[in-house]
């Protein structure tokens, strides 16, 4: 709760103007006029010195800061939690970058006295994050101190253990900074470096006398943290390039501390002395005191103020303490010259600052990480606030699994379950607020993905909370108590394992390559991932990697992961072109030299130019699609060569079945579409064209034979259509229409069942004598145009079949049945030309009168074609005019 006197002042400070006034004159008066401190770090590698000026202004100096996102000079009563972030800002001044080593002066707002601000700090406001501050003394306490010149008024520095009077780098992550004291015998070294948590900072004197190998002999002090976050500096003798190992008769050599030199007086031989130490922004920061002089001088050295020496140190992991070496021994330190060790001529005496700004670490955080495993409960407790991240920290934060505040790592779609024992009075959730504690009352942005008012709970009843993060999830959210702020902190939200990020997965050829895809509406998602070590992974569209659609993946030499495609038409380096595919959500990455590489493309390129090799990259999901995959130790963007090829490859091809989710080994022919190919070529190669000529060329026969033939054989066509249809559907689980099989197969099968109906509507035939009427003249037309319409779609279904079933698969089998499709098709339009050619014989017969004629007979003949136009009205026209005479002869003879 925020005291009376704090919200008091707050009312006093925001009822005034928020801007300051250029054109104001400022006084002397403030008793802080002349006050000198140095910047407490905090975060963000912060350093300077503030000295007031007047009563509107004071002056910041050797100021150092990494960029924050929202950053102002900050007024508060005190520097904890409650009063920090009820502060305000005192000048209009925004530090939204990095500064290096800068001086600058800063005016106050018209509305601020140095009465009002206990507290000067540097503050991000959307993190409320403290980056440093100065703690200004009250009147009592600011008496003046002896000024060197009379009427600058008092002067009182505030030394902090971050600032020095010299700094100097020893390579791009590591610095040494110094302040002498002759008078006192001490010189103050501070060590600083971009390392992890578990690595040494090595700094000290070489021997005088040595001219190369200046690590044998040297002195230095070996600086670091323990395992449990506590800074450590202690004095070390080098005798060898090892690590410190004790002999059977007790004697020590390598690195050792000098105790180990000489156990029997460890305070004699320790002449350095740890004055203060911290991590802050992934920074190792040890500040540590030595004399001058030196007691030991079998294992110190002195140091040389007034000249030039040589200086050695180094970086690197160092073996934590066991039952039998109870000390931190530094390891090798490798790596590379002037980057992990090294050695220089140094004048401690001489004022040197090359030192221009702060150090970046790449990876900023120290705090634990805990990754979420989906069986496993994550119990949430409080404690006390130890190395909370973001300060000004609470009195108490949340503890996950007995870490305080760790980073919490979740994955999308995979289910995290909480179990929260942290009392009645924090309610936990997940928000999109960094602060958490009631932010929607001061956020109305703050979006709540878990939790609430009712996630609470104590060790003896617990409560759980159920949580799976979804696509719709950002990368970073926040776990926090709903009434207090500042008690949690990060969660990183990452794509889960492929196999919960892709509906469908299936092992390659040799089980080298796992291929993971989903489909959609018009696009598909792909990832691939090997399953051994390699420079880049590749797979391909294809039987093989001639004449083959490629994805490469690799990470190149800025760590930067990259997709890359390409068509393939040869077999060496020049025969790889790149192509221009529209691939969308690329991502690669290596882990252990493991690569997985991530994609999504349309399933149908948008080419305007179809030349372009890519626009003829279709993806049918109704269709098998053979992929194959290959290895190589580097890839680059430029000019490919014989370096690039691959060194281990899939031995085979295998057809992944999209829409089922499934794959199956390279074969000649699928057995379901093979039993579907043959049943649609005997229905549209030989039943449906049968009852076709059926009705067309045996009408002459005596009867209504013909009419049975044609009507059995339609019949039987259409069931075995309908039939191979619902084969192909149950094998390829749905269709698709985008295939022009497809679209020819279903115009065929439509306009097969549009003439049952056709015929159920038939118009009844004339009788005897009776003109044929125009409904059935027109009825006869519509019949004949969409049944040959249906066998022509059929046909047409047939060879885009064909077709479709050779690109897929490609097997000799396949150009075999084509061959034999051609030659049945040329077979049937010769048996179609004879029979057209017989039935005009019998039309020409017909006409001329050597068709017998009986009497009596007269009923309607349905051999006589009613859309010919030789029909009925020709042959009657063709009948001579006169009168027909008819012999009768007696029946007694």
């Amino acid at each position: 709760m925020i005291p009376k006197f704090t919200l008091l002042w707050l009312f006093f400070t925001f009822s005034l103007s928020s801007r300051a006034d250029p054109g104001r004159s400022c006084s002397n008066s403030s008793y802080l006029v002349g006050f000198e401190s140095e910047l407490s770090m905090v975060q963000h590698q912060l350093r300077g010195t503030v000295k007031v000026i007047d009563n509107c202004s004071f002056r910041v100096s050797q100021f150092d800061m990494l960029s924050g996102f929202d950053v102002h000079w900050w007024g508060a009563i005190a520097p904890d939690l409650g009063n920090m972030t009820s502060g305000y800002a005192i000048s209009d001044q925004v530090l939204n970058r990095t500064y290096k080593n800068e001086s600058f002066t800063v005016r106050l707002r018209s509305n601020v006295s140095w009465d009002q601000i206990p507290v000067l700090a540097v503050w991000d406001l959307p993190t409320a994050s403290d980056f440093g501050h100065v703690v200004f003394p009250n009147t009592s306490e600011a008496s003046p101190a002896p000024s060197p010149n009379p009427g600058d008024g008092p002067v009182r520095v505030y030394r902090q253990p971050t600032m020095f009077e010299n700094c100097k780098v020893l390579s791009p992550k590591h610095r040494v900074r110094w302040t002498l004291d002759v008078d006192r015998d001490v010189i103050d070294i501070g060590l600083e470096a971009a390392i992890g948590t578990q690595n040494y900072m090595a700094f000290g004197w070489a021997d005088p006398e040595a001219s190369s190998d200046y690590m044998i002999g040297a002195d230095v002090a070996v600086t670091g943290f323990t395992e449990e976050g506590i800074p450590f500096a202690d004095d070390y003798f080098i005798t060898r390039y090892s690590e410190c190992t004790i002999n059977k008769d007790g004697n020590a050599k390598g690195v050792c501390p000098d105790t180990i030199y000489e156990p029997s007086d460890a305070v004699a031989v320790n002449n350095t002395v740890l004055v203060y130490g911290h991590r802050r922004d992934g920074i190792s920061f040890i500040r540590y005191q030595r004399k001058l002089s030196v007691v030991d001088k079998k294992f110190d050295l002195p140091v040389n103020y007034n000249g030039n020496v040589t200086v050695i140190w180094a970086l690197g992991l160092m073996s934590p303490p066991d039952t039998l070496r109870p000390y931190y021994l530094p390891q090798n330190h490798g790596g590379e010259e002037s980057v992990q060790f090294g050695h220089l001529l140094l004048n401690v005496s001489e004022s040197v600052d090359d030192c221009l700004g702060p150090l970046d670490a790449e990876d900023k955080e120290d705090q634990d990480l805990i990754i979420a495993a989906p069986n496993m409960p994550l119990v949430v407790v409080t404690g006390e606030a130890m190395h909370y991240p973001n300060p000004p920290n609470p009195s108490k934060v949340l503890y996950i699994n007995k870490k305080e505040a760790p980073v919490l790592r979740v994955e999308r779609g995979v289910q995290v379950k909480f179990s929260i024992q942290a009392g009645h009075d924090v309610a936990f959730y997940i928000t999109s607020d960094v602060l958490g504690g009631n932010a929607t009352l001061r956020n109305t942005t703050e979006i709540v993905y878990a939790g609430g008012p009712e996630a609470e709970g104590v060790p003896a009843s617990p409560m759980e909370l159920i949580w799976v993060p979804d696509r719709n999830t950002p990368d970073q959210v926040y776990y926090q108590s709903l009434y207090h702020q500042k008690m949690g902190w990060r969660v990183q939200v990452v794509d889960g394992g492929l196999s919960d990020m892709y509906n469908n997965s299936v092992v390659l050829d040799d089980q080298q390559v796992n291929f993971y895809w989903t489909l959609s509406e018009k696009s598909i998602s792909i990832a691939a991932r090997g399953e051994k070590k390699s420079g880049y992974l590749a797979i391909g569209f294809g039987s093989g990697m001639v004449n083959s659609y490629a994805y490469v993946g690799w990470v190149d030499n800025n760590g930067t992961g990259r997709v890359n495609t390409y068509w393939i038409d040869g077999q060496d380096a020049s025969s790889v072109h790149p192509t221009n595919e529209n691939l969308t959500y690329v991502r690669c990455k290596s882990e252990n030299g493991i690569i997985t590489m991530e994609f999504t493309r349309p399933l149908k390129p948008a080419c305007s130019h179809s030349n372009r090799p890519e626009c003829r990259n279709i993806v049918d999901p109704t269709t098998p699609l053979k992929v194959i995959w290959a290895m190589g130790a580097k890839w680059t963007n430029e000019h490919l060569s014989e370096r690039n090829m691959h060194h281990v490859t899939s031995q085979r091809p295998v057809r992944v079945l999209l829409m089922r989710g499934s794959a199956e080994a390279e074969q000649d022919l699928r057995p379901v579409l093979a039993v579907h190919g043959f049943m649609m070529f005997l229905a549209w190669g030989i039943l449906l064209p049968g009852g076709i000529l059926a009705a067309r060329y045996l009408k002459h026969v005596k009867g209504d034979q013909w009419y049975k033939i044609h009507v059995y054989l339609q019949y039987s066509g259409l069931s075995i259509v309908l039939l191979a249809l619902l084969f192909a559907v149950a094998e390829l689980r749905g269709l698709r229409t985008n295939s022009l099989h497809v679209k020819f197969g279903f115009t065929a099968i439509f306009l097969a069942c549009v003439q049952p109906l056709n015929a159920y509507f038939r118009p009844k035939r004339p009788s005897n004598g009776e003109d044929v009427s125009s409904k059935r003249i027109l009825w006869e037309y519509f019949h004949v145009i969409v049944g040959r319409l249906a066998i022509v779609a059929g046909m047409a279904a047939l060879i885009s079949g064909m077709k479709l079933l050779g690109a897929r698969y490609g097997g000799e089998n396949v150009h075999g049945l084509d061959w034999a499709l051609v030659i049945w098709f040329l077979i049937g339009a010769l048996i179609v030309m004879y029979l057209e050619y017989r039935e005009k014989q019998r039309q020409r017969e017909r006409i001329y009168g050597r068709s017998s004629w009986v009497l009596g007979n007269l009923e309607e003949d349905d051999s006589l074609d009613l859309l010919s136009p030789r029909g009925i009205a020709g042959e009657k026209e063709a009948q001579p005019s006169g009168r027909m005479e008819v012999q009768l002869e007696p029946l007694a003879r």
